[in-house]
């Protein structure tokens, strides 16, 4: 797993979520806004403490919670 000193996990912000650094962003809030549809510019005007690299490690993370996962299909 990416080790990102950009995305932390504190049980004292967020109840533990995956945030980014410095703010109360959680990672799943950042996908969410790219979910949908959202521009980087967009995210970047709207909240101005987190930079270009700040929404790659969100990116990252959420690939290695996702490659990480164990997927077994059931029988239909």
């Amino acid at each position: 797993m990416t080790d990102s000193a950009r995305i932390v996990l504190d049980p004292a912000v967020l109840a533990g979520m995956p945030v980014i650094r410095g703010s109360r962003l959680s990672v799943d809030f950042v996908i969410g806004l790219m979910a949908d549809g959202w521009a980087e510019a967009e995210i970047l005007h709207n909240y101005p403490g987190i930079s270009h690299d700040d929404l790659a490690a969100c990116l990252a993370y959420a690939r290695d919670i996702l490659r990480s996962e164990k997927v077994y299909p059931s029988a239909a």
